[in-house]
């Protein structure tokens, strides 16, 4: 499972960088890598969002 919590983490934190991008400069770096809502950019965001969720499984599991 550690390794699955990773990656889950790594994913979070490039979709936080994303977001602060987009909010400081109207910049959304996985549009830029992976074209507009293409599969591979949906792909990425459909991981971001499951990694998020797996993250807030985690927060309630340190209890």
């Amino acid at each position: 499972m550690k390794i699955i919590d990773t990656i889950a983490l790594i994913l979070v934190i490039i979709g936080a960088i994303n977001w602060g991008l987009i909010g400081l400069f109207q910049f959304n770096l996985v549009e830029f890598l992976f074209g507009a809502m293409t599969i591979l950019s949906r792909i990425i965001y459909i991981l971001v969002g499951i990694s998020g969720l797996w993250c807030i499984r985690k927060l309630f599991d340190r209890a």
